[in-house]
Order: C-alpha cells, then structure tokens, then sequence
C-alpha cells in the first residue's frame, strides 16, 4: 500500500481495479480540516487523463509495472502486434492507446513497451525519429519569400 502523499509524478497505482500513473501532484492543506491530495493521472489501460481527489490519510495499493523491448511487426484494424525477439511471444495493444504516435512506427523497429500483469499498456517512443519527404507541391515563384504553406506528406525513413 501507497500512502496518498507518497503518491509523486510518475508513481503508478491501483484504484477501484484499474492502473493509473501520476501526471501531476499536488498537496493543499486547509486551515482547520485535513489536507487533500489533488491529482491530474493517466489510465494506464485506456490512455484517458482524470483528475482525481484523496484524502492525505488514505492508501492505495501499488501496481508492479515492468517494461519489455518489443519489435513492431504489423497493424491490422484498431490493434498493433509487437513481438519479443527473445521468446517469439506475440502482444497486441489497441492503436486507442498508442495515439498519433503509431504514425511513427517503422516495421522491425525495436520499442520499449509498458507491461502490467502480463497485460501491454502503453508504448515509449524514442526521442527522435527519422522521416522522408514522400510527396509536396512545387512553390510558386511569387512565394518564395515567403513562408510556403504547401502541403507535405512524411513517410518514416
């Protein structure tokens, strides 16, 4: 168990039966009542953000999360399948919780994904990404100087 005020950015617990992680914490004390701890937190299984409210004596149980380097392989439908190069195992995680990042994957790409209780959560992407210019239209030549506002379509490299 976690007590509320050990609760700091980054800490993940359990509360009514789902995993969440710490975005921001805050401590208010009130001037005759107990203090209060004001938290912004992650649904580490659906990926929403919420703002939640716990009293400074109340305790939360702790989530054991551990991450695991996982190969992209495919993308079919709303699901992305990662593949462990040790073991050949197979784990889907719903494109839902990956966001606009899964625009970023490249096939074989090696990538740190978030586990609890052998359930994939979320995936860590690395700090740079390399990307080509597929496709953009010409610039006018009366817009050379300025800024040009053409459309462009990326493609990772």
């Amino acid at each position: 168990m976690i007590s509320a005020t050990d609760l700091k950015n980054g800490t993940a617990f359990l509360s009514y039966g789902k995993p969440y992680q710490v975005i921001k914490y805050s401590l208010i004390k009130m001037g005759r009542g107990g203090a209060v701890v004001k938290l912004t937190v992650r649904n580490l299984e659906s990926g929403s953000i919420e703002e939640k409210s716990l009293s400074s004596n109340m305790a939360v149980d702790e989530v054991n999360t551990y991450k695991k380097r996982l190969q992209y392989l495919y993308t079919s439908g709303e699901a992305i399948t990662f593949m462990d190069p040790k073991t050949f195992e197979q784990a889907e995680i719903p494109a839902v919780v990956l966001g606009e990042g899964k625009s970023f994957l490249k096939e074989g790409e090696t990538i740190d994904v978030l586990f609890w209780d052998e359930k994939p959560l979320s995936v860590e992407f690395p700090p740079k990404v390399e990307l080509k210019v597929s496709e953009c239209d010409p610039g006018l030549k009366a817009t050379r100087q300025q800024i040009s506002t053409n459309p462009r379509f990326w493609k990772t490299a």
